[in-house]
């Protein structure tokens, strides 16, 4: 069975909500899902081993967490060429963490990205979850192709 990774840095809590129901998307379409919070990353080898890496980080005065920051400096030195990915994020105001990330995963470590970030405003969350859940199934559909 394809591994996805889902890796959340949060700060109120509604990231690593869109993070569980990006896992539920994928886990509907057959794909087994891991999430976990961004400071429980602390080696290269906490990456490795998934089908599909996906990152996400609430937007905090216009950037990602520094959580985020930090584990992407660490992703640097694996080969994450070609391996499937995708980027969300929680915002209130700007939302410019999930552009950040995704651009990172798609042009530093050259992964295969689903189309775009998923960005969704904390006051629409609740009503997100169907954007959330395709989101994942977007990522097991390219980990199949």
């Amino acid at each position: 069975m394809a591994n996805a990774l889902i890796v959340c840095a949060t700060r109120t809590g509604e990231t690593r909500q869109i993070g569980d129901l990006i896992a539920e998307g994928l886990r509907i379409a057959g794909v087994d899902a891991v999430v976990k919070d961004v400071k429980y990353i602390k080696q290269q080898s906490d990456l490795e081993g998934y089908d599909a890496l996906i990152l996400g980080s609430a937007t905090y005065h216009g950037d990602m967490m520094q959580g985020m920051k930090t584990m992407l400096f660490l992703a640097e030195n694996i080969d994450l060429e070609g391996k499937v990915g995708g980027a969300f994020g929680a915002f209130g105001w700007s939302g410019e963490a999930p552009d950040r990330i995704y651009d990172t995963m798609k042009h530093i470590f050259k992964m295969n990205m689903v189309e775009g970030p998923l960005r969704l405003k904390t006051s629409s969350i609740q009503g997100s979850i169907q954007m959330a859940q395709n989101y994942g199934k977007e990522i097991a559909d390219k980990i199949e192709n």
